[in-house]
């Protein structure tokens, strides 16, 4: 917390109850919605109300303090890791993100056929895939094992 304090302080905003609360809970939980973080600073912090949580979202998304990507299908996801060019793995059946750090090497698809005069500074990539712990269930055999009968 002492270190989210001297943050906000940097960036000009006053240290609150509900600014630590939603720092804390998505440091705690990256990749979670607004939603999840509002349950989750509630934990903390009972009365904080909805409308405190997506103030605060959006503030310290506008300063740099937090992240904010909307995966496809998804609300959109929070998280406080920032400054770098990192990408998003997704999984498609349970929804589980983890980070994967900047494509490198010969990548075609993050050279844009068309830059429409632009200086072009990041591809936000999303990679949406199955995780294994979903593809293990999905490859782990429906129905009860062979030697007892069915119910």
């Amino acid at each position: 917390m002492p270190a989210w304090s001297t943050a906000l302080r940097e960036h000009g905003r006053r240290v609150t109850r509900q600014r630590l609360a939603v720092l804390d809970a998505v440091e705690r939980h990256p990749h979670s919605s607004a939603d999840a973080i509002l349950a989750i600073a509630r934990e903390d912090l009972p009365e904080i109300t909805p409308q405190s949580v997506y103030v605060v979202l959006g503030d310290l998304t506008d300063l740099g303090m937090l992240r904010r990507f909307e995966p496809p299908h998804s609300p959109a996801l929070y998280e406080t890791r920032v400054g770098d060019n990192h990408h998003h793995a997704i999984c498609s059946v349970c929804g589980r993100v983890e980070d994967v750090e900047c494509a490198v090497g010969h990548a075609p698809c993050l050279t844009p056929s068309e830059t429409h005069g632009m200086t072009i500074m990041i591809a936000d990539v999303t990679y949406v895939g199955i995780c294994s712990d979903c593809a293990a269930k999905q490859h782990a055999p429906s129905g009860p094992p062979q030697n007892l009968p069915a119910t």
